[in-house]
């Protein structure tokens, strides 16, 4: 199979754009392919995937460049939403980004790429990086390659490539990852792609759109009326219509009570959603987590070889700053995580990622937190940093 041709991924975006641009002026023969991953309408009649489709396609007919479509709708049902539908029935809040990755984007896409186009390099719009670069023909599979934070700090996206394979990761290029995102945009206009750089930027997870999310989860799981719970007081303070509507650290707007209170513990066996009085209250804080099976995107920390233990960099969300935390792998792959201090808001089904320097070295679901400051009995109003809210 050839090295020399490259499937990149084509969003209809700027950074895929210009992934593709400078993939054609390395001199690499490029295909574009654009993949279709949901195709249900909203309920103004639209899918986004379409425009996307038009957009996509009308990059490759102005870089030269062959357009192809793959429709992934099937395996994503399956493997990414179903997932997504079935955490948020048993009281967990899911990350469809980094499902759809692992599944999709690196694993459906790349098998497409190597039994349709006879490739076995794949590119996409990451704001990513790995040490090998453009240069996978010269990757020591017993070396492997490690996945590295873009320069664009703000826009990296190596949170949801953190479960994403070694094999994968050895036939993938991210060509904007040495790129700020206001360089990409000057790129593309240069290039005459204006009409690209200028579309406004989907933050969204893609099958929600623009529609509010209680009514989307509606056409999927059924509203069953249930209790807010005072998490002080034990006492009813409200109603609503599911506990799956609801995620750990959101605000509910409880009818009749002007004060705020946030959901602190998701109950789905009674339908309950726990709630505390105040964003900083020590309910929604705790600094130990259960995780699930850690998975390495190219080896383990050195010092978990010798011990079990290892000592990283942690976040939960994508755009939160680095904090340090301890981990111990126990008998059966589980890890218990300990933080250099409290955080709000961690959330089961979530996934904690793992950083050394500027690294991500890989990630584990978030099974369970431990017990809150407010169980240990630490009464007082948390300080919450400026740069975490």
């Amino acid at each position: 199979m050839s090295l020399k041709r490259v499937v990149c991924g084509i969003s209809g975006g700027v950074d895929s754009a210009v992934a593709a641009l400078l993939l054609k002026r390395r001199g690499f023969e490029v295909v574009g392919l654009f993949m279709r991953n949901w195709d249900i309408r909203d309920e103004k009649g639209k899918c986004s995937s379409d425009v996307d489709e038009e957009d996509a396609a009308w990059v490759c007919k102005t870089l030269d460049i062959p357009f192809f479509q793959v429709n992934f709708v099937k395996e994503y049902w399956h493997e990414v939403f179903s997932e997504l539908i079935k955490d948020y029935t048993e009281g967990v809040t899911p990350n469809p980004d980094i499902l759809c990755n692992r599944h999709v984007k690196f694993n459906h896409f790349i098998n497409h790429a190597e039994s349709k186009f006879g490739t076995n390099a794949i590119a996409t719009g990451h704001y990513a990086k790995t040490s090998a670069g453009y240069n996978l023909q010269q990757i020591d599979p017993d070396i492997g390659v490690t996945l590295l934070c873009s320069k664009d700090t703000e826009k990296d996206q190596t949170f949801f490539l953190s479960q994403i394979s070694q094999k994968a990761l050895q036939k993938t290029i991210f060509p904007v990852g040495d790129l700020l995102k206001h360089e990409v945009k000057r790129i593309a206009v240069e290039a005459g792609m204006e009409r690209i750089a200028k579309k406004k930027e989907s933050m969204g997870i893609c099958f929600i759109g623009s529609r509010n999310f209680h009514n989307f989860i509606e056409d999927y799981i059924e509203p069953k009326e249930g209790n807010f719970v005072d998490v002080e007081t034990g006492k009813i303070v409200g109603k609503h219509k599911g506990h799956h509507y609801w995620t750990i650290g959101q605000r509910c707007l409880i009818q009749g009570l002007p004060k705020a209170f946030f959901a602190c513990e998701i109950k789905a066996d009674t339908n309950e959603v726990i709630v505390a009085l105040g964003t900083d209250h020590p309910a929604l804080f705790t600094d130990t987590l259960r995780l699930g099976p850690c998975h390495w995107i190219n080896s383990p920390p050195p010092s978990l070889l010798q011990s079990g233990q290892f000592d990283a960099k942690f976040r939960f969300q994508h755009k939160h700053p680095l904090v340090g935390c301890s981990g111990k792998i126990d008998q059966t792959g589980h890890c218990s995580l300990t933080l250099d201090f409290p955080m709000r808001a961690l959330t089961p089904g979530q996934f904690a990622v793992f950083y050394q320097d500027d690294v991500c070295v890989g990630s584990a679901r978030i099974l369970e937190v431990g017990p809150t400051l407010y169980e240990l009995d630490v009464r007082e109003r948390v300080v919450f940093p400026k740069e975490f809210s």
